[in-house]
């Protein structure tokens, strides 16, 4: 009997618990699982890697043992990926929030091709404020699990890039748990990589919780990136907004997005919004855009979807042009004014001038 509810889905932190995949289930029919079976089934190091960051006011980063309170407290593995990296890792990178954090930005390069497991916890304590960077960039075969938990009252942004060298490999599943009136903004960048998917998850398990996601992908010739989004209203008065923009350019470039909303039967004032847009630059590109709504409450604030793919809107480059602005230069404005909006959201000016100059790097490769 097929799983009707996105909350009953299977999880376990076993590897050994999942069936073989095929890549005919639902979660990995889009996904070219030939190219990722080593992260699937295959041994992989869970060891301790190198991560660069500087001391910040109000955060503490460490090393902690797979028994850690935190650990575990935000989310299982759905998939067989992530169990084998729940299966494999030996201890987890905390970090810790607390009162008016500073930014803090931990990056990591250079994890070779050795076939990698990880776990990362980003925890926020009452009332907390912050904003934390996880920035991946370098080569790597990498399977990990990210969870994210908020407690009550705590506003928190947490941004995942993925700047990874064009051979990498990428499957990152990202769990949070918000508390009591607590708010936090997820943002994802994905740039590089042969193949990435990165799976964000939101429960909002206690009144007044926030959620706000967002996402930005740019896929090249023959690349794949991929976002299967989660939110789970499961409390009276809760909100959510989801927002994934991406281009695509090049012959097979692909990308995937996947938006699953579940609005419970506790969760009465449900306020909530997805969205993905997809912008299709050349010919040989394919966008998978699947927005789903499951509304288990009939007293709710309001709940909507939205999806979208296509090319350049001529009126826009008309207007452009008709001011004096040569076509190549009215397209480059457009997309990046298209991608931009997500960007902008991270607050972070050193890593917002980095991505516009990633993208920038993007469309004159592009043209």
């Amino acid at each position: 009997m097929p799983v009707q509810t996105r909350s009953e889905r299977f999880a376990s932190t076993a590897h050994a618990d999942f069936p073989e995949v095929t890549g005919r289930e639902a979660n990995w029919k889009y996904t070219p699982v030939a190219k990722l079976r080593e992260l699937i089934d295959g041994e992989l190091d869970g060891s301790p890697y190198a991560v660069l960051y500087p001391e910040a006011a109000g955060t503490t980063v460490e090393w902690i043992d797979r028994s850690h309170a935190p650990v575990g407290s935000a989310g299982t593995p759905e998939d067989r990926a992530a169990a084998n990296a729940w299966t494999s890792f030996e201890k987890a990178l905390h970090i810790r929030v607390e009162g008016e954090a500073e930014t803090i930005s931990l990056k990591r390069t250079g994890l070779g091709d050795t076939a990698r497991a990880a776990h990362t916890v980003v925890s926020a304590a009452k009332g907390s404020t912050g904003l934390v960077v996880l920035d991946s960039q370098g080569d790597a075969k990498l399977t990990e699990n990210l969870e994210i938990v908020l407690e009550d009252d705590a506003n928190v942004t947490v941004v995942s890039v993925q700047q990874w060298d064009d051979t990498a490999l990428h499957l990152a599943s990202q769990f949070a748990r918000i508390g009591h009136g607590a708010t936090l903004t997820h943002i994802v960048v994905s740039l590089g990589g042969d193949v990435v998917r990165v799976n964000p998850s939101a429960h909002l398990a206690e009144e007044g919780a926030e959620a706000e996601l967002y996402g930005v992908y740019f896929a090249d010739a023959g690349q794949h990136l991929e976002q299967q989004v989660y939110v789970h209203h499961d409390a009276p008065h809760t909100r959510s907004r989801v927002t994934y923009k991406g281009a695509l350019n090049g012959e097979g470039a692909h990308t995937v997005w996947i938006g699953d909303v579940l609005i419970g039967r506790e969760a009465t004032g449900t306020d909530t919004y997805e969205q993905n847009r997809n912008l299709v630059l050349s010919d040989g590109t394919r966008a998978d855009s699947i927005p789903n709504l499951e509304i288990e409450t009939g007293d709710i604030e309001g709940a909507g979807h939205a999806s979208a793919t296509g090319r350049f809107d001529d009126e826009q480059l008309f207007y452009l042009q008709a001011r004096g602005i040569p076509e190549d230069e009215a397209r480059r404005l457009v997309v990046l004014g298209f991608l931009s909006e997500v960007v902008q959201k991270i607050g972070e000016p050193v890593l917002e001038a980095r991505l516009h100059a990633a993208l920038e790097a993007e469309l004159a490769a592009a043209r």
